[in-house]
């Protein structure tokens, strides 16, 4: 029990590094929290109009989520750590994302670190879920719609590529996670209000 506390709890520190945050500062640009709609995460850096700071948030954003996940998979397991450790480390580093402890507890929705959680569990889930959210946002071109469809997608698509139950389950938690993390973006669908990015003239 107590190895899988500080697994939880590293994994939990590591997904407190908002990248969005400290792409902002580095790169000089505005707080993503004071614009936009005010969430820091690759998507919220797009709308700033920053392209090369929005790749750099969401390739730190999924990084550490592959990097919890895979180092407990090749390294704490091996060693002895319960299975379990997979699940916790895959939850404590999205709820990390979500309220970092370096940031004031403000963080972002954690499309790209659920992302790099699933590529650090099976490769081939990760991609199918990309592959998912991608074609979404080529029809709506509405982020939020593209997460939530994602969201649905990867706990079926985990019944395909996994194996372990508790993967499975870990699955379908962070797809549920992810779907609470949206509320605010589903009251604004409902209401014909969210934001949607639109094809920039040739």
């Amino acid at each position: 029990m107590t190895s899988l506390m500080l697994i939880a709890v590293a994994a939990y520190l590591v997904g407190s590094l908002s990248f969005a945050v400290i792409v902002s500062r580095l790169m000089k640009l505005p707080d993503p929290r004071t614009f936009g709609s005010r969430n820091p995460g690759a998507t919220n850096m797009l709308r700033g109009g920053s392209r090369l700071a929005a790749a750099w948030v969401l390739l730190g954003d999924a990084f550490k989520g592959w990097v919890a996940v895979w180092l407990v998979a090749h390294v704490a397991i091996p060693l002895g750590a319960d299975h379990r450790a997979l699940a916790a480390a895959a939850v404590a580093v999205f709820l990390g994302h979500g309220y970092p402890v370096f940031f004031g507890f403000r963080g972002g929705k954690g499309v790209a670190t659920a992302l790099g959680v699933l590529l650090a569990l099976q490769p081939s889930l990760g991609l199918a879920t990309l592959v998912v959210w991608l074609s979404v946002m080529a029809v709506t071109r509405v982020s939020s719609i593209s997460a939530l469809c994602a969201s649905f997608a990867a706990p079926l698509l985990g019944l395909l590529f996994l194996q372990d139950g508790w993967e499975r389950a870990t699955v379908l938690v962070l797809a549920l996670l992810l779907i609470a993390h949206h509320h605010s973006n589903i009251r604004r669908l409902l209401k014909g209000e969210e934001m949607v990015f639109r094809k920039k003239a040739q």
